[in-house]
């Protein structure tokens, strides 16, 4: 659809291994991707339960990008880090195909979308502008009793654990607790401080780092610490 739209299109595909239905789980993979793309680029994001139904697809114009995605809290975190955001509901119909049922929003609605904001058709003509949007519910970590509890948001295909968790909140413990390393809790393993890469971990226990993105993961190294430790996203993560 969209190189039927504009040929000249550069189609850079992030993940098709979303798990059905998982929004939060898209919200992570944009946020740790977007922003590494050039100036101008339209992200699309099709991760929709509501498909078809009275959910709003949305397009959101910022000083950098577009994004093209239904109103489901799946652009929560860009609409939290972006600048000069405006949001609007795509209601021309002239950017949408025909189509006889709605099950295909993906194509016959945010690709098309998309591909004519590439051939340089103006946001304004989408629609109307909106605040109204729906976001995620917030996913901070929170203290109980001596204890920063986060949450492990996602799990990557090698098994690595990925919490909300942040170098900000490590430092607010070492801070309030007065602790040079920290402690780490998660489904009955204890880790005591961080490794700085994969290569100083061991393949008998957890281990924990920053990783790249800046958000603290339990690993093992040269295996699967999902399967390690029997956990999955949802789970919570203590540190102390």
């Amino acid at each position: 659809v969209i190189l039927n739209i504009n040929p000249q299109a550069r189609i850079v595909d992030l993940s098709h291994q979303v798990r059905p239905q998982q929004v939060d789980e898209a919200a992570y993979l944009l946020k740790s991707c977007y922003r590494y793309f050039p100036e101008g680029t339209v992200h699309v994001v099709v991760v929709d339960p509501g498909v078809g139904s009275a959910r709003r697809p949305l397009l959101v114009t910022s000083s950098r990008y577009y994004f093209v995605a239904p109103d489901n809290g799946v652009l929560t975190d860009v609409l939290q880090e972006e600048v000069s955001v405006e949001v609007r509901e795509i209601e021309n119909k002239q950017y949408r195909l025909d189509a006889e049922g709605a099950t295909f929003d993906g194509r016959d609605l945010f690709a098309p979308a998309a591909a004519w904001l590439t051939r340089g058709q103006p946001p304004g003509s989408y629609g109307r502008l909106i605040r109204d949007y729906v976001r995620l519910s917030s996913q901070e970590p929170a203290w109980e009793g001596q204890a920063l509890v986060g949450r492990i948001i996602y799990v990557d295909h090698f098994g690595n654990l990925i919490s909300n968790v942040t170098p900000l909140h490590l430092k607010e413990v070492q801070g309030k607790l007065r602790r040079s390393r920290v402690t780490i809790r998660v489904g009955g393993t204890v880790i005591e401080g961080l490794t700085s890469h994969y290569a100083e971990g061991s393949p008998d226990a957890p281990q924990a780092l920053i990783n790249s993105n800046g958000q603290l993961e339990v690993f093992v190294k040269e295996g699967s610490a999902a399967e390690w430790l029997k956990l999955g996203r949802g789970e919570r993560i203590e540190v102390s």
